[in-house]
C-alpha cells in the first residue's frame, strides 16, 4: 500500500491526497495568487520583505499547514516528506514566505530539532512556525575563511554567565533575525574541534553591533556582528559546552541539503523573486536573435539538461540518506552540484548575451537581460555551506573513504596553534 493511500506512518488517518485537496482549497481562499513564472520581488535586504513572510507565514499557521514535516509538540503537523512534497506543488501557484525556508526553518530550526534543549525545541521552533521569530546563523569570522572550527570568538565562563566577545561576517539576513546560531571558542587548551560551544543568541540583547555588508551588485542582505561583552546564560547553550562541532556538524548537514534544495523542512520551492528563476536560456536566444545558431541551441541544452538532472539528483539522495543507503554527509552532493549548475546556467546566459548583458537596461530585449548583475554574484551558491573545494574534501574523505588531508593543527591545542602572522 502507497503513502498515497494511507498516513499510518506519520501519525494521522488523512493520505495524502485528502491533505492535498483540503489544502487546495485553503490556499484558494486564504493565500495571493502568483504567476510562478514572474513571482514577487521578495527581497532579502529589505525589511518589509521580512515582513510580508511573517504574515504569510502567520497564516500558514492559522490554516494548519505550517510546519508540515516538524513534530506537533513543537508546532509542527508531525507529518513525512510526503505530504510537504505534495503541498509544495499545490502551493507553487501561491505567494508563500520562501525567504524563511533559509536559514530560518531547513538550518537553524532543523538544527535545533535534532540537538537543542527540549526547551529551546518548544520555545523557539515553536514561535518560527508561528511566523512570529526568524532564525540565523552566527557562524563565519572575518580571520577565518573556510575553516570554521578555527573560529577565535571566545565565551569566557565569569560568575554564573558566559561572556562573548569577538566577531561574525556574512550572516546571512541577520538584520532580520531574532536568535542566531553562534559558534564560540570556550577551551583553548585542547584542539580546535574539542573546545566549541554553540550558542543561542537573542540578537536584541545588549553587547552586540550589527553593521550591513555591501555587496559588488549593490545588494545588503549579508552583515556583520561584533560581541562587546555579550551576556549569556547556560539555557543559550545548544548541545553540550565543548562539543560545539558537533552540532557545527548538525547544522552544516542540513545547510548543505537546503543550498542544494533537498530538505523536508522547506515549505514552498518556487523562486524568491525573478532574479532567483532560471535563466530563459531559450527566450533569451531568440530574443538576440540567435535562436537558430546550433552552437548556441547547443549550449542552452546543455544547460537545460543539466537542470533537469539537478532535480533528478536531489530526488535521489533525498531519498537515498532517508533509507540509509548513503551517509547524511552525501547533502553536500547535491550542494556542489547545485552551485555548479548556477554558475553553469548563469555564465551560458551571458555568453548567449554576449555585451548585452552587460550595458542593456531592458529594451528590445523586454527585461530578459539582468544578466549582467546577476553574474556578479553567480559564485554565491559555491560559498554558501562552506566553499566549493571543502564540498569536494567532504566527498572524497566521508562519502568515498579517501584519505584525509594533511592538516598541520590536527591534534595541537588550539592556543599552541599559529595564527596570522606568528
Amino acid at each position: 500500500m502507497s503513502m498515497t493511500d494511507t498516513a499510518v506512518s506519520t501519525g494521522t488517518q488523512e493520505s495524502v491526497a485528502e491533505f492535498v485537496a483540503r489544502a487546495k482549497v485553503w490556499l484558494a481562499d486564504n493565500m495571493p495568487r502568483i504567476d510562478p513564472d514572474n513571482p514577487p520581488f521578495s527581497v532579502r535586504a529589505h525589511q518589509e520583505s521580512w515582513d510580508r513572510a511573517k504574515e504569510l507565514q502567520k497564516r500558514l499557521y492559522e490554516g494548519g499547514f505550517a510546519g508540515i514535516c516538524f513534530p506537533r509538540e513543537y508546532g509542527g503537523l508531525g507529518l513525512d516528506y510526503a505530504y510537504q512534497k505534495a503541498f509544495n506543488d499545490e502551493c507553487r501557484n501561491y505567494e508563500m514566505p520562501l525567504i524563511l525556508n533559509t536559514p530560518s526553518f531547513t538550518i537553524c530550526a532543523a538544527t535545533i530539532l535534532d540537538v537543542g534543549s527540549e526547551d529551546q525545541k518548544r520555545e523557539r521552533i515553536s514561535a518560527a512556525i508561528r511566523g512570529e521569530e526568524i532564525l540565523v546563523q552566527l557562524l563565519s569570522e572575518p580571520s577565518g575563511g573556510s575553516d570554521l572550527a578555527g573560529v577565535i570568538t571566545r565565551a569566557d565562563r565569569r560568575d554564573g554567565k558566559w561572556i562573548i566577545n569577538g566577531a561574525k561576517t556574512w550572516s546571512t539576513s541577520a538584520f532580520a533575525g531574532d536568535y542566531g546560531l553562534m559558534l564560540a571558542r570556550t577551551d583553548w587548551t585542547v584542539p580546535k574541534h574539542e573546545g566549541l560551544t554553540m550558542f543561542l543568541v537573542p540578537l536584541n540583547a545588549p553587547g552586540i553591533t550589527m553593521r550591513r555588508i555591501k555587496e559588488v551588485n549593490g545588494n545588503e542582505e549579508f552583515c556583520e556582528e561584533f560581541f562587546d561583552g555579550l551576556e549569556l546564560g547556560d539555557d543559550a547553550v545548544v548541545g553540550a559546552v565543548n562539543d560545539g562541532w558537533t552540532v557545527a556538524s548538525r547544522q552544516l548537514f542540513h545547510e548543505r541539503r537546503a543550498v542544494g534544495g533537498g530538505s523536508e523542512f522547506a515549505s514552498g520551492t518556487g523562486a524568491e523573486n525573478a532574479n532567483e528563476m532560471p535563466p530563459d536560456h531559450v527566450g533569451l536566444a531568440e530574443a538576440t536573435g540567435q535562436g537558430d545558431d546550433p552552437v548556441i541551441q547547443n549550449l542552452a541544452g546543455r544547460a537545460l539538461a543539466r537542470r533537469i538532472v539537478k532535480a533528478q539528483l536531489i530526488e535521489h539522495v533525498s531519498q537515498a540518506i532517508a533509507a540509509g543507503a548513503l551517509p547524511p554527509t552525501s547533502g553536500t552532493l547535491i550542494r556542489l552540484f547545485h552551485a555548479e549548475t548556477t554558475e553553469l546556467e548563469v555564465d551560458t546566459a551571458l555568453t548567449i548575451a554576449g555585451t548585452a548583458g552587460v550595458v542593456d537596461e531592458g529594451g528590445d530585449l523586454d527585461g530578459l537581460i539582468d544578466i549582467g548583475v546577476r553574474y556578479l554574484s553567480r559564485q554565491t551558491g559555491s560559498l554558501g555551506g562552506g566553499s566549493s573545494e571543502m564540498a569536494r574534501n567532504v566527498i572524497g574523505e566521508r562519502i568515498l573513504g579517501f584519505p584525509r588531508e594533511l592538516a598541520a593543527d590536527r591534534g595541537v591545542p588550539f592556543n599552541e596553534v599559529k595564527r596570522g602572522r606568528q
